[in-house]
Order: C-alpha cells, then structure tokens, then sequence
C-alpha cells in the first residue's frame, strides 16, 4: 500500500458522510456525478493517497462502492469480503487507513440478498454444511441469523444486523488506534445498507 501525501485537507467526518450521501442520491436519481479519472489525477495519486472515507464492503459484482457513490480514483480506501467480514488482513488495512491515511470515516455496507448472509441462515433454519473454506467465511454471520429467525424477512433482518454487528465491532471492541479518534470526534463509524433494485443506501 501506497504512503500518503499531503494531496488535500480532509473533510470532517459530517462533511465525508455527506459527500457519499449526495453521491448516492445522484446515483439513484440517474444524475451519477462525474468522477475524476484523468491521467492528471492518477499521476497525483501515484505520489501518494489521501481517500476521505474508508468502505468495508461486501465482495458482490452487484455492489460497485465508486459507482454508487458518485467517487473517483483515490477517493475510497475499499475493504472488501464476502458479507463484509473483517478478518486479520481487513482489520489491518481499516486501521492503516486510520493511521496512516487519516480517513475521518469508515462505512459498513451491507447488501439485501447477499449470499453470504443467505448461507448463514441456511446454517440456521436448514442445518446446511458447506465445503471448504466457505463454512469458516460465514460463521461470523451465523449468530446474525440467529438472532433474525423469527422475523419475517429472515436474510433482510440479518443483513442488517451484520452491519450493526460490524459497526459495534469497530466503536467499541477494536485496537486504540481506532477508538481514540473516535473519542476526539476525528473520526466516525456508521452502517449502511444498499438496495440493489433501487440503488439507494439505507443508513442506519
């Protein structure tokens, strides 16, 4: 990863929120805002990376973070896994963000429909076994689907609860690099999740 460089002063943590608000209502309004992607930009970037918000995401081909967002080239330092698990290695890379890049801050998007939670509740309701590694990807999500059975909307409620799961994770049960700005209002965490037929990201 890249070493930041002084590239622009970074917004508060309000004013990056609403940057990705505003981009996504342009997104669902079919007015996408227009990105930076000129050799111009990439060859600043190349001196070094200075991204506003970090994004812990979902790794579905259904869910493009610059797209639905309204961003450019080096403006979102993206963390993605299945049902937007953090293991070791995406840990890492939100704290580095954090560190190094001084992102003011971090969004947990999950997805309706996603699979991965889909496969938690299989595990639940169905007593579902999958190979591999796939079974050890979706344990994290299991207890989210636990708690989800009895609603209506099982794999909907789950999703959700995943991201708060998540969220809670990063406020309050992580390394001090990352609680600390949060204590000094430098830096905050929120979830979110994204409606794939409309477009539209649902904040929680």
């Amino acid at each position: 990863m890249a070493t930041a460089s002084v590239i622009s002063t970074q917004p508060t943590p309000d004013e990056a929120l609403k940057r990705l608000v505003d981009g996504n209502e342009a997104f669902v309004a079919d007015e996408p805002l227009p990105s930076d992607l000129s050799r111009e930009r990439r060859l600043t970037l190349a001196e070094g990376q200075q991204p506003f918000a970090t994004l812990v995401g979902c790794s579905d081909s259904r869910v493009g973070p610059e797209q639905l967002f309204g961003v450019g080239l080096g403006e979102l330092f993206i963390v993605q896994a299945a049902g937007n698990n953090v293991d070791t290695a995406g840990m890492g890379s939100i704290e580095y963000s954090v560190a190094v890049l001084k992102v003011p801050l971090i969004v947990v998007l999950g997805h309706d429909k996603c699979g991965a939670v889909a496969a938690a509740a299989d595990v639940v309701t169905k007593d579902t076994r999958f190979p591999g590694s796939i079974a050890r990807m979706i344990e994290p999500i299991v207890p989210a689907a636990q708690r989800s059975v009895d609603e209506d909307k099982l794999v909907d409620t789950a999703v959700e609860k995943n991201v708060r799961r998540m969220v809670e994770r990063l406020q309050k049960f992580s390394e001090l690099m990352l609680i600390e700005p949060q204590g000094r209002g430098e830096l905050k965490v929120v979830g979110a999740v994204y409606e794939l037929a409309t477009g539209r990201v649902r904040w929680l």
